[in-house]
């Protein structure tokens, strides 16, 4: 039975925010509210919570998961930037973007493309979710939280409760999110002197990206 916090949206209660995210450090996966859609976190480093993650959402390791990072400092531990990225980068973000970019050695290969040796990044503008990143310390394994039956992500947390608390060790309720995912962009061709490649057009203006 999923443990559901329920969250004031702008000014998180910590108690609450210290019981998610010590249900992480035990190795849960928990549907977290983002600027996009809800989605499905755990830590990095534990193997089964990921593994876990994958059949929640019923995908394989080729799909591209993605780290959730408080900030641009944070992201650049994890991936390989060059100043063309970081400069396109910064200027959108926080905000409803992933970027694929090389994965650095901090990210366990088993959790990266295994063709490409890449990981998706993020950095969420949604005060809930990074005031829970901030207490936990370190950037969460994520996907965006689609029921395998339904083409759309998920944005109301009590209906996450109902669909999926015996899957979920908790739910952080924040009240609805956007009912679109991220806009997902490759960024690795810049590193070879290309442009960055528009994989998905979501929630994020990606003209900004002069894509």
């Amino acid at each position: 039975m999923a443990q559901f916090f329920e969250l004031h949206p702008d000014n998180p209660q910590p108690r609450l925010l210290k019981q998610a995210a010590a249900l992480l450090s035990q190795g849960g996966v928990l549907a977290v509210p983002t600027d996009s859609s809800y989605a499905i976190a755990c830590q990095l480093d534990d193997k089964s919570a990921a593994d876990r993650l994958r059949q929640i959402r019923q995908i394989d390791d080729r799909h591209h998961l993605t780290l959730l990072c408080r900030d641009l400092s944070e992201l650049a531990n994890y991936a390989r930037v060059d100043n063309r990225q970081y400069r396109l980068l910064k200027s959108t973000t926080p905000g409803p973007y992933t970027f694929i970019l090389e994965a650095t050695r901090e990210v366990p290969r088993r959790v990266s493309h295994p063709s490409r040796k890449t990981i998706g990044l993020r950095v969420p503008d949604h005060a809930v979710l990074q005031a829970l990143l901030e207490v936990h310390g370190n950037p969460l394994l994520a996907t965006t939280l689609i029921d395998p039956f339904d083409r759309e992500p998920l944005n109301d947390p009590e209906e996450i409760r109902s669909r999926f608390q015996s899957q979920l060790a908790g739910v952080i309720g924040a009240g609805a999110c956007p009912h679109e995912p991220t806009t997902v962009v490759d960024l690795t061709p810049m590193g070879k002197g290309d442009d960055a490649v528009l994989i998905r057009q979501g929630r994020g203006d990606a003209s900004v990206l002069g894509l």
